[in-house]
């Protein structure tokens, strides 16, 4: 349920409707907003009921059920977007924000190299993969703790976030310790033994689509880090599997206005995974802006004939940055929609 409070309902208002939810066998699960108090409801009883009766209530405008089968993540829940907040960044807010890098980190060379070229170039985060999932067991599976170890130093050589996978629920911990956004890769976005750990981790995480889920799915995964206490979930469209095979994955472009429509999340597009070869990702991206993403996940690659994986749809450090300068009259026209985007939602809580 929704619990929406009146404009600058008092704390003793909030603090009953609290304890009527209690009395009703339910438990409070969030408090959102400052001016205007929305409160978010779980648990099992006589729904009816607890409507009427907190409908009646001092201080509360309105009760209502949520339809959608994901609760919190709904725009039934939050109208107005989250923005949320990674090393002095707000992904989600007024700024379009890329992140770049390699697949895999490899060596200190390599991950330096790319870092002080895609920071120069405009990008705000770093992803590099120190644990790799990879289809085949004799594949190259990441540097692990020593790949963590130098995305940190090139994070203080250069001031990007850090955005890196993390594959199993034992990893937690370490990853957390040296990254700012904690990624769940395609093939473990129903691992849910991790998606709840990465609940209680309060890092934010950044969720890509499995290769064969739905929306719907995908937000319901979103749903389990949310509910387990961590609300600062960025979704990634990164191309589903179909029956096409001119490219690796086919890019759902649409699936980031759906998203848009069914969620207050973030939504960034990745359309390295999505393409697979280099000449197509330029234009994905621009496809991205001009959908209303709120940000891109790029890989880059300075020698990408010489990478350990993914090197065919890596950007080199020169595309990356005629990429970033083509993005450049998009991203005007993105900033002016989001203003008033903005501006809009405001007005409509203030009513």
């Amino acid at each position: 349920m929704i619990i929406s409070m009146r404009l600058h309902a008092t704390k003793e208002e909030i603090d009953h409707v609290c304890e009527r939810i209690a009395e009703f066998g339910y438990k409070v699960h969030s408090i959102v907003g400052e001016e205007r108090v929305v409160i978010g409801v779980v648990g099992m009883g006589d729904v009816t009921a607890c409507l009427e009766s907190l409908e009646a209530a001092p201080g509360v405008e309105s009760a209502v059920r949520i339809s959608a089968p994901y609760k919190f993540v709904s725009r039934e829940f939050r109208k107005e977007r989250s923005a949320i907040r990674l090393n002095g960044l707000e992904i989600g807010g007024d700024e379009f924000v890329v992140m770049a890098g390699p697949c895999s980190v490899e060596s200190e060379k390599q991950i330096m190299a790319t870092a002080e070229a895609v920071a120069a170039a405009g990008a705000r985060v770093l992803r590099g993969g120190a644990f790799k999932p990879r289809t085949s067991p004799y594949d190259f599976q990441g540097l692990e703790a020593e790949g963590l170890k130098l995305l940190r130093k090139a994070k203080q050589a250069t001031g990007l976030a850090i955005v890196t996978e993390v594959m199993s629920d034992r990893d937690v911990d370490l990853v957390a310790e040296y990254a700012d956004c904690m990624q769940v890769g395609a093939r473990n976005m129903q691992n849910f033994s991790l998606l709840k750990l990465l609940g209680a981790c309060r890092r934010p995480v950044l969720l890509k689509r499995g290769m064969s889920s739905t929306i719907k799915e995908l937000l319901m995964s979103a749903e389990y880090i949310v509910a387990h206490g961590n609300p600062n979930v960025i979704l990634c469209e990164r191309g589903i599997r179909t029956f096409e095979t001119a490219t690796r994955n086919t890019c759902d472009i649409s699936a980031v206005p759906v998203l848009n429509e069914l969620t207050h999340l973030p939504v960034i597009l990745d359309p390295s995974h999505a393409a697979g070869k280099r000449s197509l990702i330029p234009a994905l991206a621009r496809a991205g802006v001009a959908v209303g993403a709120d940000g891109l996940i790029v890989e880059v690659h300075p020698w990408p004939e010489k990478a350990i994986s993914d090197g065919a749809q890596s950007l080199t450090l020169a595309g990356f940055q005629t990429m970033m300068r083509q993005l450049d009259p998009y991203l005007r026209l993105w900033k002016t929609a989001r203003a008033a985007e903005t501006a809009l939602a405001r007005e409509a809580v203030a009513v």
